[in-house]
């Protein structure tokens, strides 16, 4: 004869995500369960139409849960929609400190028109060097604020348009690697 499983009752947790000010609610049978799931949120309604999507890890707090920040990404429908034809765009990929972990930063630039290498090359440099010196005086949580508000793609937009006018500057990934400690 077979045992008999013993059956839990699931029910729906609330998560906090500080951030965003909004709040998931998880189906599990028990709070612990929960804690070191991955959870992706979709940001595009509350930045009016840029599709962001929002991975979190979910620890606890207490006796909350809460969402903590794990990588930011433009969803790849936004960044096909944003090109057009007569138009380069510029990508970049590297590894950055911020004050308490190291980062992965994935860059995306469209140009309003064609443009030479060279000023690819030069728009890409500055960037990195921009972005580099910006994320040392910085923690991650502060840093996903400041790409989900716009903040930080504002500026360097600023300092790219003395090189060449953009079209459009996004943070395509940013994304925490290693939390120093």
């Amino acid at each position: 004869m077979a045992e008999a499983k013993k059956v839990t009752k699931k029910g729906f947790f609330e998560v906090k995500v500080p951030m965003t000010a909004a709040k998931i609610h998880l189906y599990a049978s028990s709070a612990e369960e929960l804690v070191g799931k991955v959870v992706k949120l979709d940001l595009t309604r509350n930045l009016r139409g840029k599709s962001l999507e929002l991975k979190l890890k979910v620890k606890k707090e207490g006796e909350n849960l809460v969402g903590e920040p794990i990588s930011l990404e433009l969803i790849g429908s936004y960044v096909r929609r944003m090109m057009r034809t007569g138009i380069d765009y510029v990508e970049d990929s590297f590894i950055a400190e911020c004050k308490d972990a190291k980062s992965v930063v994935k860059l995306f630039m469209i140009t309003r028109n064609k443009v030479s290498r060279a000023i690819r090359n030069e728009l890409r440099n500055t960037a990195k060097k921009y972005l580099e010196g910006y994320l040392k005086t910085r923690t991650s949580k502060e840093l996903f604020t400041e790409i989900t508000t716009n903040k930080i793609q504002k500026e360097l937009s600023l300092k790219l348009k003395k090189i060449y006018p953009l079209a459009l500057c996004e943070i395509r990934v940013f994304e925490t690697i290693v939390e120093k400690k």
